[in-house]
C-alpha cells in the first residue's frame, strides 16, 4: 500500500492510505495557503501599526508572524511527506486563500488587532475542521499536526482579543 500513487501524489513509503493522503494533502493546502495569508497579514500589520500600543503591539505581532512562519513549514512538510506537492507562490495564495483581504490602508494599533483577530478566528475554525476531516479519512498524525496548530492559534486569537473591550468580541 505504501507504494501506490493516486492522481498528482509521489510515490512514497508513508504507510498512510492513499485516499486519507489525498485528503489530507487538499486539507493542508487549503490550512498552508490561509497560513501563509496570515502570515503576510500579520506582517502588514506589525509595519504599520501606530499608536499609544506601538511598542507591545508590534512586538506580539513579530512574535506571531515568527510562530506561523514555523507552522506553515511544518504544514507544507507534511503535504510532502505524504506525496503532495506544497504550493505557497504569491499567485496560489491570491487565487486559494479563504480569509478577506487585508486592508492596507490601517494604521491605528485597535484597528489591527481587531481586523488580525478576524482573521485568526477564520484559520482556528478551517483548522479544526481540517482535524475532524483528516481524522475522519484516518490520516490521526495529520490530525495531530493539526491539533497542534489549532491550539497555538487559539492562543493568539485570545491574546488579540485580550486587546479589545468586552463589547467588541465576538
Amino acid at each position: 500500500m505504501a507504494n501506490e500513487n493516486p492522481q498528482n501524489m509521489a510515490a512514497t513509503r508513508n504507510d498512510v492510505p492513499s485516499n486519507a493522503k489525498q485528503a489530507s494533502v487538499n486539507i493542508l493546502q487549503g490550512c498552508l495557503v490561509d497560513s501563509v495569508d496570515l502570515y503576510n497579514a500579520t506582517r502588514q500589520a506589525h509595519w504599520n501599526v501606530k499608536g499609544p500600543h506601538f511598542g507591545s503591539l508590534h512586538t506580539l505581532f513579530e512574535g506571531f508572524y515568527n510562530a506561523l512562519h514555523t507552522s506553515s513549514d511544518d504544514l507544507a512538510e507534511r503535504i510532502v511527506q505524504l506525496g503532495g506537492t506544497a504550493n505557497g507562490t504569491t499567485q496560489v495564495l491570491a487565487n486559494q486563500t479563504r480569509l478577506q483581504p487585508y486592508p492596507t490602508d490601517l494604521y491605528a494599533g485597535m484597528d489591527h488587532v481587531r481586523a488580525l483577530a478576524d482573521r485568526y478566528a477564520q484559520v482556528a475554525k478551517t483548522l479544526r475542521e481540517g482535524i475532524d476531516q483528516t481524522d475522519e479519512a484516518g490520516d490521526a498524525d495529520t490530525a495531530d499536526l493539526l491539533t497542534e496548530q489549532s491550539r497555538a492559534i487559539d492562543k493568539m486569537l485570545w491574546m488579540l482579543e485580550a486587546h479589545l473591550p468586552n463589547d467588541t468580541a465576538r
